[in-house]
């Protein structure tokens, strides 16, 4: 059984829902064979690690959401100590990471946001990263947060999966009946991303329940850099299977019904599709996520280096782009 202290999960996705306490990497292949022959092939392995230039970490599972589709479900409610993120953060630093994603769960619902404010700070102030991005729902947000903690923020995600709030509710993606509106809360971080100049995202999932909805108006209105569109996936023990906490079978649609939904969305530009296909690359081989030792006992390289990775489809997933606010020009 993997360490519950900082285990990490091989993806190359910068998904809202993948592992939790987890430090999930996307990285580059280093160049340069190993020569000699008095080693083994761990050591080989070792030798020849990836570069983790961009990194999801998954500090919580928990969420004040039920999205029935998610496959990040709150199995443990652990997170590590302040200072022991911050190393495992440093280390991934000295391995050559340039791009730290905070998320979920829910990033915002622990320490109400002052943990996660803590780490975006360290990353941005303390480690130099040129970016440090966020996947939210949304929904515990505050404007005091930009105040202390935005100029050190290059891009926060919000996800949201349509513009009908019926439809949300059917989703899961809401705290219930007499809650705040999921979407007032959208517009009103987006308002806010302006004024305090942080770059935003929109994250959506395309499943049984939004794949007819016509979402163009309403992403040219918020115009985001970036409008991720992800494919609903099954992932075995998360959200299918015995074992699993949710039940998403109702909510996955076909390759067709998906590639449909990005022609009918083809003139929005910031359109950034994610298939199935892509997002497999998870360490998610055997139908499970299954994560690797933690780094904190292991190290960074002996961690990563036991995964399979396609640099190719990485490429092709559009995984480097600018993501530095300080890059993108944009019109505050």
């Amino acid at each position: 059984m993997a360490s519950p202290k900082l285990l990490l999960q091989l993806c190359i996705s910068s998904l809202h829902h993948i592992t939790a306490s987890v430090f999930s990497l996307v990285w580059r292949w280093t160049p340069g064979a190993f020569k000699g022959t008095d080693r083994t092939l761990e050591e080989r392995k070792v030798q020849n690690a990836t570069t983790p230039t961009s990194v999801n970490y998954h500090f919580t599972r928990k969420c004040n959401y039920k999205c029935g589709f998610c496959f990040h479900t709150a199995k443990t409610s652990f997170v590590l100590p302040l200072e022991e993120a911050k190393r495992g953060l440093r280390l991934l630093k000295e391995a050559g990471m340039e791009k730290i994603n905070f998320s979920g769960g829910e990033p915002f619902l622990h320490d109400k946001g002052d943990f996660l404010g803590r780490l975006v700070q360290y990353c941005k102030q303390d480690l130099q990263l040129p970016s440090v991005s966020i996947i939210s729902n949304g929904s515990m947000i505050k404007e005091k947060w930009f105040q202390t903690y935005g100029e050190h923020l290059d891009i926060l995600a919000i996800s949201c999966d349509s513009f009908d709030e019926a439809t949300n509710q059917l989703i899961g993606r809401t705290q219930g009946s007499g809650r705040k509106s999921h979407l007032d809360n959208l517009y009103r971080i987006r308002s806010w991303c302006q004024q305090y100049k942080v770059a935003f995202k929109i994250n959506s999932v395309i499943n049984t329940f939004n794949v007819d909805e016509d979402m163009t108006e309403h992403i040219v209105e918020l115009n985001p850099v970036r409008w991720k569109v992800f494919q609903c996936l099954l992932i075995d023990g998360e959200n299918a299977g015995e074992v699993a906490l949710r039940e998403a079978e109702r909510f996955v649609i076909s390759d067709q019904q998906f590639q449909e939904f990005l022609d009918a969305h083809s003139s929005v530009s910031c359109l950034v599709p994610e298939s199935n296909e892509k997002m497999r690359f998870l360490d998610c081989r055997e139908g499970r996520k299954d994560p690797s030792k933690s780094i904190l006992d292991v190290g960074v390289k002996n961690a990563i280096c036991f995964s399979g990775f396609d640099e190719k489809m990485f490429l092709e997933r559009g995984g480097k782009y600018v993501w530095s606010k300080a890059d993108m020009k944009l019109d505050w």
